[in-house]
């Protein structure tokens, strides 16, 4: 049966001459795999391609076999067309980076919509947003929610964070325990919304102390996590 859904581009890769694989993650059925046949070749199909960049929010129709690895699409359309994530310099280097990111921490293959909502909304909010700076710090600190390793929501007048138990305490734990500015941007970035982070003012080294930290939690709570290949294209963006 013909059937519609929602997704959003993480990743895609070329197969053999003129095929592509795009991995998506679904509004309905979680990660799923696409083999586009000839695209790269055809030039009826060919104009497509640039549906495929990151993080693109799509439309699919589709007949979906759920024992097959790779799915096919019937018809494929944008849902929400960006007007600055893939023209902006700096919003390019964030997206790229993120997409990265979420290629490798969703494995689900079943419906996760809290998940995906969050990340709809969130790449829609960057759009449209002019100060964005430290977008990608929240938006990880949010993704631990859906991953399974939020940080303790109770920070109190802890002086140090442990990263490997995920809660704030009094002891230090060498490695495992940050404390200083990184303690208080994390106190400052829990429990607060895209919104606000117009108020949270920081340069750039503390912004790159601080995604290292936090990218550290992620290695540390994620078997096999290991960090983006686009991390350096984000730092020399916001350097």
């Amino acid at each position: 049966m013909l059937t519609k859904n929602k997704c959003i581009v993480l990743s895609k890769l070329k197969y053999g001459e003129s095929d592509l694989i795009v991995k998506c993650f679904t509004k309905e059925r979680g990660l799923v795999s696409y083999i586009l046949k000839g695209v790269l070749k055809s030039k009826k199909s060919s104009s497509k391609v640039v549906y495929f960049q990151p993080l693109t929010q799509l439309v699919v129709e589709e007949n979906f076999y759920p024992k097959r690895t790779l799915h096919h699409f019937k018809e494929v359309k944008p849902y929400y067309i960006y007007k600055s994530l893939h023209s902006n310099i700096f919003k390019s280097a964030i997206v790229l980076f993120l997409s990265e990111i979420l290629a490798n921490t969703i494995n689900e293959e079943e419906k996760n919509e809290g998940l995906y909502t969050f990340i709809e909304t969130a790449l829609q909010y960057l759009d449209a947003e002019g100060d964005y700076a430290n977008f990608h710090l929240l938006f990880l600190l949010k993704l631990t929610r859906y991953l399974g390793f939020q940080p303790e929501q109770e920070t109190h007048k802890s002086t140090f964070f442990n990263l490997q138990s995920g809660i704030f305490e009094n002891t230090d734990y060498g490695l495992y325990s940050i404390s200083g500015h990184n303690l208080y941007l994390l106190k400052r970035l829990l429990g607060i919304n895209f919104d606000d982070l117009k108020e949270v003012k920081i340069n750039s080294e503390q912004r790159q102390s601080f995604l290292n930290m936090i990218l550290f939690y992620f290695e540390l709570h994620l078997e096999g996590f290991k960090k983006p290949k686009s991390l350096k294209v984000l730092n020399d963006v916001f350097h």
